[in-house]
């Protein structure tokens, strides 16, 4: 996170992207980023995850994000777990295996830990995703 966001011509790769910065490669001691998923063909894109909740006050539970690409893969990442309130704003940075470009929807999810007969609900205000190779939301 402390070199977040990358800069305008984005973050030097090494490996197969390591091309795409020659001013980069000239450089003595320049660092280098290699994201890895667990499955192939391996590649993460950093992002950095806002949400804001709406609803009950303060619930317990936890909130996900699930990507969902155009070929019907998906992915779900944990946001925050534990005592959840609508006033504040939870930010996490991921490492999403969907390619941002491939996006097709982003669905949010949350459950709460504690059964209640009550119908609270807790939904999303407000959910921005900044990539961090090139800044789009």
């Amino acid at each position: 996170g402390d070199c977040f966001p990358c800069p305008l011509e984005g973050c030097p790769m090494m490996g197969h992207y390591a091309d795409r910065f020659p001013d980069k490669l000239k450089r003595v001691n320049q660092k280098y980023f290699l994201n890895t998923a667990a499955d192939p063909p391996f590649a993460t894109w950093r992002q950095k995850v806002f949400i804001k909740l709406s609803g009950v006050k303060k619930m317990r539970g936890d909130i996900n994000l699930v990507f969902h690409d155009t070929e019907g893969n998906t992915k779900e990442y944990e946001i925050a777990s534990g005592v959840l309130s609508q006033d504040q704003v939870y930010t996490k940075y991921l490492d999403v295996e969907i390619n941002p470009k491939n996006t097709k929807k982003i669905e949010f999810l949350w459950n709460k830990t504690i059964f209640t007969l009550l119908w609270a609900r807790l939904g999303a205000e407000a959910v921005n995703i900044i990539h961090g190779e090139d800044g789009h939301r």
